[in-house]
């Protein structure tokens, strides 16, 4: 089915409510999955993929300064999606790289890094370069025959869309550890886009370039946005939950429930 861009960032909204975003943080999340899948970048595939973890996750620590000097700051999202955690860091690293010219910020055990795109765009629409890094979650033992995944993604500044490169390392390196983190780069002046120079064997994947992104857009804009009808009704789901909630408490004044049955 298809569905306008404001259709579908209220359901999202809605949804992220339901599972406990605060409102301004719910219209945050909302808009990373509806900025992705405007682009056909697969937003709410995504977002499916991380729903289960998102209505299980229950810990309230907020991301924690692990480590920051004038350049670089490493920040520790304890295993929140970044939906939840990213945007102190990408904020502390936009005043960093304007302050300096360049900030590195390293955010630690993260979850659902794809989503973290339609922040990037934001920096970028405020005049910086952005670049971000990371690579699949792979334990050593498990890497034998099996290629790591590594992903790059970079705006320049005042672009709404980004270059994209996935890419597959066959030959692992030896000092490979797991890895469940986002390497960000910004500067003031500099283009940071992706271009693949390499002394492994790699396998390139995905490549996303900004014209063709603009074309999805366009279309997108058109045509209406392609979306899943199942996770669709399941969002709805989520969202009417809410609204049956937020009643039962103002009839009864209690707290809202906490299962969830999907």
């Amino acid at each position: 089915m298809k569905v306008s861009y404001n259709e579908l960032h209220g359901l999202c909204r809605k949804a992220f409510q339901a599972m406990g975003f605060e409102d301004g943080d719910a219209s945050d999340a909302a808009d990373m999955v509806a900025w992705m899948q405007l682009y056909e970048l697969e937003g709410l595939a995504a977002l499916n993929r991380g729903l289960r973890f998102l209505l299980e996750d229950t810990d309230e620590r907020p991301p924690e300064i692990v480590y920051a000097d004038g350049d670089l700051a490493v920040l520790d999202s304890h295993g929140h999606s970044v939906l939840k955690s990213s945007s102190l860091a990408l904020e502390l690293g936009f005043a960093k790289a304007r302050a300096r010219g360049l900030a590195v910020i390293k955010i630690q055990h993260c979850h659902n890094r794809q989503l973290i795109m339609g922040y990037l765009a934001r920096l970028a629409g405020r005049g910086m370069n952005v670049t971000a890094f990371w690579r699949n979650a792979q334990d050593v033992e498990e890497a034998v025959g099996c290629p790591m995944i590594e992903q790059v993604v970079g705006f320049r500044a005042n672009s709404s869309v980004p270059e994209i490169r996935v890419y597959a390392v066959r030959e692992v390196p030896e000092e490979n550890e797991p890895n469940d983190g986002i390497t960000l780069v910004m500067a003031n002046h500099v283009d940071l886009l992706p271009s693949l120079r390499s002394d492994y064997d790699v396998d390139l994947l995905a490549c996303h370039e900004e014209s063709k992104l603009l074309a999805c857009r366009q279309r997108a804009m058109q045509e209406g946005i392609e979306v899943d009808d199942e996770l669709w009704s399941r969002l709805k789901a989520l969202s009417t939950r809410l609204l049956v909630e937020a009643t039962e408490d103002s009839r009864s004044g209690a707290g809202a429930g906490s299962t969830d049955n999907d």
